[in-house]
Order: C-alpha cells, then sequence, then structure tokens
C-alpha cells in the first residue's frame, strides 16, 4: 500500500472524527468580536502614493486558468515611495473609506517580492463604518520568509490551486493546495479577504484563515492561530515574537523550543490592539504594556538600565565573561566570552546581578528553595543557563532560564520586588603563580670541572638520540602511510559525490556552535547542537561519534540528503569531515521535533487540529518524494516523531537519514539487519525483506500518535491502555474512535 492510498484513508477517518478543520468554535471565542489588530506596520510616505493611479485595474475577480507576471513597468505598476514598487492584480474598491489590492509588492530596495494584500485609502468613501486607512499598509502575505524576483508568476490553476512560482516557472514558493476541490475562480472581497470560491459561491480558501502580522475588521483569531511580528520593517520574514489567544486571555511570546511567554493578559473583550516587533501593545491608542525605555529588541544578554544598556559586569570589576557583540550596533546583544560545556559543568559558577529581572513571566520551581540551592539545581541542570531567586514579601521564588535576552534593572522597584539573577558563566582557567625571588639563595659550590668520562657519557648520548631520530624518521616513511591513504580515498570518494552540498572546516563549525555548547538533542549515531554561521543563518549540526562505526551512515546521509530537494525534507546544507570526526550541518528547525508537542502536559502547547492534519500531510508528502519521485527509491527505515522536525511555520520535514537504504526502481525488496525503533517497526522487518512498506507502517503509526496524542508505547498508562495500537484496534470494533 503506497502512502497516497493510506493518507487517503486517514484524511476520510479525518473527516469523520471531525466534521469541521477549519472552523474551531470561532464564534464561541471570547476575542471573536476583536475588529483589528496590527503587529508590524510598513509605513510608506504620502506624497508618493496615489491610489488613483492603480484604480484602473478596477477588477476584484479572477477565474480559472490566470496568470499573471511580475513584471515591473511604467504601463504596469505603482512606485508608492521609498523605492517600493507595487505590480498590482486584484483591486477592491467600494463606498468604504479604505480599499484593498492584491498583487507582487516590494520595499525599500526592492530585493525581493512579495504576493501580498495591501489597504490603501479611498477619499470618495460614504461608509465611515469601517476601519479607515491613511496610507497603503500590507496586511497579508503569501511568501513573507522567501521573496521572489522579478518575472516570477502567479497563476490560478485549471485544477483550482493558486500557484506562486520564481522566475524559472519550475520553482514553487507557495499555493493554496486547493487542487480538485471545485474552485471556479478568486475574489478579493471588500473586507481585504482573498478568496477561493466553487461554483455554489462557497469558501473553499481564504487568507483570512492564515493570518501572518495582522487582523482585519470582521476577522477572526482563534486558539490554535497566531500572529508573528516581522524581523524588522525592512526584513519582513517572520521574527522572534508572536501573539496568540487562549481560552481567556490573549499572550505574547518570544520564540524558543517551546516558546516562552512573556506577556499574558487576561480580558473578554478588545476594541482595537496594535502589536508591534518591538514588544509594545496599544490598546485605543493607550499603552498596555512596553519595555523600560528606551524600547529595544530581544537582545541577548543585554541589560537596560535608565540611560543606556550595557552587558553584565560586576561592579568595580574588569567585564571578562561578557563582550558587546558588535561595537558599531549594541542592539544586537552582548554573548559569552567562554560558551558554557555540559561537560565541564564542575568548573561553573555565577555572575550575581543584583536587582535584576528577566522580561519573560517566570517559569517557577514546583518547591520553595533557598538562595544556595536555587543556585546548585541550576548548576547540575545543562539547559539551565541562568537561575533568578524572587523574594515579594515573604515568598521566595526560584526559577531556571534556558536562553537568556533582555535584562531588566529592578532597583527601582526593589521595595516591592527584591529580584537577583545568577548568570551561569564557564570558569577562566587560572595562570600559574610565579615563584616568589628568594631573597637569601643559599651557597652553591662551583661545578667540578670537566673529566674525560663526562665527555664520554655526552657523546654517548649525542650518538643514541641521533639514532633514535633515524628510527622515528623511517618509521613515519613507512607504517603510517597506508592509514593516510585510506583517509585520502574517504576524502576522495567525499568529493565526488554528486551535487555534494558544502563542506565546512572544523574551525567554522566550533565557532558557530561556540564550542558545541547547544545541545539540542541526539539523533541517531550522534547529538545535536545548535549553531549560527557568520552571515547569520541558523544551523543545526550533526555530531558523528566513532569513524570506524558510522562511515556507512555518514555517506548514506551525505549522498542522499545531499542529491534531493524537497519542502518537506530537511535540507542538508552541509557538512565537515576531519580524521575520524564527521559532522552533517542541516537547516535549523525553531519548534524541534513532533514528540516536544505531542507527548506533554501543558494544554498551552497542544497542537490544533488543522495543524495536526497538516503535519500529516506534510509527512506523507516527503515520504511520497523519497518513495516514488527520487531518481532511486528512497526508504528512510527510522520513522517515528523524533524524526519528523518542524520549522517556525509549523511545517513538517522529513529528518534522520541514517538509516536509509537505496533501492533501484526495479528491486522489489532489500534485504537488510534489523534496525530502528521498537513500537514502529513493521512485521516484515522479522523476516528481513524489507520495502518502502515499512515506511508507510511506520506513518500510520505515527498518525495514529497524532490523532491521539499518546506514545505507541506508554507505560505510564494503565495495561490496557498501554498499547496505542490494540487500544486503537479494541475502539474501532466498539465503534468508540470518536472517544
Amino acid at each position: 500500500m503506497s502512502i497516497s492510498r493510506v493518507l487517503s484513508c486517514v484524511l476520510h477517518f479525518l473527516s469523520l472524527l471531525i466534521p469541521s478543520l477549519h472552523h474551531v468554535n470561532a464564534q464561541d471565542h471570547p476575542l471573536a468580536k476583536i475588529p483589528s489588530l496590527r503587529t508590524n506596520n510598513f509605513w510608506l510616505s504620502r506624497p508618493y502614493f496615489n491610489p488613483a493611479s492603480f484604480l484602473d485595474v478596477n477588477n476584484s475577480v479572477a477565474n480559472l486558468s490566470s496568470l499573471w507576471v511580475n513584471k515591473p513597468s511604467a504601463d504596469h505598476h505603482v512606485r508608492t515611495g521609498r523605492n517600493s514598487i507595487l505590480v498590482p492584480i486584484l483591486v477592491r474598491v467600494s463606498d468604504r473609506p479604505s480599499g484593498f489590492v492584491c498583487g507582487f509588492y516590494c520595499n525599500y530596495d526592492c530585493n525581493g517580492f512579495a504576493f501580498a494584500v495591501l489597504i490603501f485609502p479611498n477619499h470618495n468613501a460614504t461608509d465611515d463604518s469601517f476601519l479607515p486607512a491613511d496610507e497603503l499598509k500590507v496586511v497579508w502575505s503569501a511568501n513573507r520568509n522567501s521573496l521572489v524576483s522579478k518575472n516570477a508568476t502567479l497563476q490560478l490553476t485549471e485544477q483550482g490551486d493558486l500557484v506562486l512560482k520564481e522566475a524559472d516557472g519550475t520553482t514553487a514558493v507557495w499555493s493554496t493546495n486547493t487542487c480538485g476541490k471545485s474552485v471556479v475562480g478568486l475574489n478579493l472581497t471588500e473586507t481585504g479577504n482573498l478568496m477561493l470560491f466553487d461554483s455554489n459561491n462557497e469558501t473553499v480558501w481564504q487568507s483570512f484563515d492564515h493570518p501572518t502580522d495582522s487582523l482585519l475588521p470582521e476577522q477572526r483569531l482563534v486558539s490554535g492561530q497566531k500572529l508573528v511580528a516581522s524581523v524588522s520593517e525592512k526584513d519582513w520574514s517572520q521574527g522572534l515574537i508572536s501573539f496568540d489567544v487562549t481560552s481567556n486571555a490573549v499572550a505574547a511570546r518570544v520564540g524558543s523550543n517551546p516558546p516562552l511567554e512573556y506577556f499574558l493578559w487576561r480580558v473578554d473583550y478588545l476594541d482595537a490592539i496594535i502589536f508591534k516587533n518591538d514588544g509594545l501593545f496599544l490598546s485605543s491608542g493607550e499603552p498596555i504594556w512596553e519595555f523600560p525605555s528606551p524600547p529595544v529588541s530581544f537582545t541577548p544578554y543585554m541589560k537596560l538600565g535608565k540611560i543606556w544598556c550595557s552587558c553584565p559586569i560586576l561592579t568595580g570589576e574588569e567585564n571578562i565573561h561578557f563582550r558587546i557583540i558588535d561595537q558599531k550596533e549594541p542592539d544586537l546583544g552582548c554573548s559569552v566570552v567562554t560558551p558554557l560545556l555540559c561537560e565541564a559543568s564542575h568548573d561553573q559558577s555565577f555572575v550575581e546581578l543584583k536587582d535584576t529581572s528577566y522580561f519573560p513571566a517566570l517559569y517557577y520551581s514546583e518547591d520553595a528553595m533557598d538562595v544556595e540551592s536555587c543556585k546548585q539545581a541550576c548548576l547540575k541542570n545543562c539547559s539551565c543557563k541562568a537561575a533568578m531567586f524572587t523574594k515579594i514579601w515573604r515568598i521566595t521564588k526560584c526559577s531556571f532560564l534556558s536562553e537568556i535576552f533582555s535584562l531588566t534593572d529592578m532597583a527601582a522597584n526593589k521595595e516591592l520586588i527584591d529580584s537577583t539573577l545568577f548568570l551561569k558563566v564557564q570558569n577562566l582557567p587560572k595562570k600559574p603563580k610565579a615563584p616568589s625571588p628568594d631573597i637569601n639563595p643559599p651557597l652553591v659550590p662551583p661545578p667540578p670541572s670537566n673529566t674525560g668520562s663526562e665527555i664520554i657519557v655526552m657523546l654517548v648520548s649525542c650518538l643514541a638520540a641521533f639514532f633514535g631520530l633515524f628510527l622515528i624518521v623511517v618509521t613515519r616513511q613507512s607504517l603510517p602511510l597506508k592509514r593516510y591513504d585510506a583517509k585520502e580515498d574517504e576524502e576522495d570518494y567525499l568529493c565526488q559525490v554528486p551535487g555534494l552540498p558544502t563542506r565546512f572546516s572544523y574551525e567554522v563549525l566550533v565557532e558557530a556552535t561556540e564550542n558545541f555548547s547547544q545541545n539540542l538533542g541526539k539523533g541517531g549515531f550522534g547529538c545535536v547542537f545548535e549553531g549560527i554561521l557568520s552571515d547569520g543563518t541558523k544551523i543545526a549540526v550533526k555530531c558523528l561519534n566513532g569513524f570506524a562505526q558510522t562511515r556507512d551512515s555518514f555517506l548514506a546521509e551525505v549522498e542522499t540528503i545531499g542529491s534531493i530537494h524537497h519542502l518537506n525534507l530537511v535540507k542538508l546544507i552541509g557538512y565537515c569531515a576531519i580524521k575520524s570526526n564527521k559532522f552533517l550541518v542541516y537547516e535549523y528547525m525553531c519548534n524541534g521535533s513532533l514528540d516536544k508537542w505531542l507527548f506533554h502536559r501543558n494544554q498551552e502547547l497542544s497542537l490544533d487540529w488543522q495543524t495536526r492534519r497538516k503535519i500529516i500531510l506534510d509527512i506523507a508528502k516527503g515520504l511520497t518524494y523519497l518513495h516514488e519521485e527520487c531518481h532511486r527509491k528512497i526508504v528512510h527505515l527510522d520513522i517515528k516523531p523524533q524524526n519528523i522536525l518542524l520549522d517556525k511555520n509549523f511545517n513538517a520535514k522529513v529528518s534522520d537519514f541514517g538509516l536509509s537504504k537505496l533501492m533501484d526502481r526495479d528491486q522489489s525488496q532489500v534485504v537488510t539487519t534489523l534496525r530502528g525503533t521498537l513500537g514502529y517497526l513493521a512485521p516484515e522487518w522479522f523476516s528481513s525483506a524489507i520495502t518502502e512498506k515499512a515506511d508507510v507502517y511506520s506513518f500510520g503509526v505515527v498518525t495514529l500518535e497524532i490523532l491521539c496524542g499518546q506514545k505507541n508505547l506508554d507505560h505510564a498508562r494503565p495495561e490496557k491502555d498501554m498499547h496505542l495500537l490494540n487500544l486503537f484496534k479494541v475502539k474501532a470494533e466498539e465503534g468508540g474512535l470518536s472517544d
């Protein structure tokens, strides 16, 4: 059975179990009446903008087989200020004070275009009940993280899919994935909603269901959706800050794994709200919460004072533990001089910062601790980078921080909150003390004169040393040559792999990972470390321990992943091969592995049904590519939640090809030794006759785990509910799957 057939069964089951995945009680949500929310404004200068310049398009509906090309020209585009260009596609103007236009749009230097929906002022409006606009602003975009170039295309295909492609005509950047859903047209509504509709005028897909950084009147933000502020006004890609709603509150979080909640406001109704990337909240023009002045972005290890910001430092001492990343751009924050090493935790201490707090809402320990216990608990935890001890009246709290962003000076609130932050640092090696000179050295008798016997001893010693050196040279010329040749053969093999990705030096990886200090977890054959390249690219470095045991795995991963490219497969950026040390450099997936989002007790981190459905589809697409679309069929052999990684948009990508097997198209099976993970192994493993169906079986197990949020083997549950597959079978026989 192929992945596509299994997937169709899964989707049919989902449709029975969950009648509507796209509308999760939105009308019952306490924030369903929010008329407007905005995060990061793209302000444009007024004198350059004239909405009448593109009103001649005046077409808000498009039919199937329509094709638009991003070809800015004097007759087909509008310059809107700050070197910004808009190539309009659909325009909607009504009697409301705001109109909408969708098209290709670039800002500032126009290094890339986004397919976006923008709001603009309508000075001829007669209805003032709608949100007025005084400037052209982006309110939704399809490809904020992957801008396209000139001559890119947007097409509403005959099959009903809206597809954005690069100028080469083959690289799909974004799609609505609505093929076969009876779409007949595209409509830009007077509320700014971009919709695909069918012959019954029913909505098949709409931009309102996929908010980016803005909410418009009549648009709803429901549980499971979030707004993500852009990095900056010039950089439209998703930044660290996100905004979402819970059952009775609004929350802002900063990106980490899992995200840290730094603001929570319990509220039943908001008339209007603005959410910006500098951490500022406004409701009806009044600030709700903001950073201490001056507001800055989330900069690591930067302490915010009343007048200026600085790196943490002990009073009266030289700062030997922290340094500013860039003196010319202090807003980038500070970094540690010596990275923290888990294996050297015995040689760590704390920098104590009195009257200092941390900006996120704190996650306290369950048990009250004294200061010393709080510090010792942090020292024993490799993930803990700082401990905060807070005393409010007579209540003491201890919290542990796994990531360090901006620090806040709390001296002004000392009477109410006594807060001390202990930053963990790696101790510097101690310099040996020089011996003190002896004031009264003892009298030493003069050395005796050389004798003939001493000369003979010196000659014999010199001859022996020369002979020993000769033996060493001869040995190096004979024995190690074979080892060197073996290494040469291996390096030559690596260089001959077609489509091989970038090869990094060991020194580059050491610098990028801060000496492999940020451990993300353990994957097949080795640990994975977080890092940042010199150009700012975040990476995940997989260290393969031991050459003899992992050579085949290393070559399989480099050759396999280096030659394939798919949106639902983790991208291999490069590798490093030095002696027996092997490293694989992957793209960084900020939301970590799927198991962290499925098997936990924090309901705030639970995935909504729409996201779960999307993850199942993404895994299926990745496996379908491996099984059916590659030149040689690729069998993964270890599909499990730990090997499914999630990016910032919760797009699922299959990772860890260390156990992969390649099969020719005419090869029905491949015989291999038993490997993989118990609970996900297909029955045919025990006959050693393996095909791609082994992956299909594992995919089915993972699908059940995604639907149920339960491990396939959970010893914490009663014995009758311990095995998920058996439990699922019993429920199916009893007709109780919806339970």
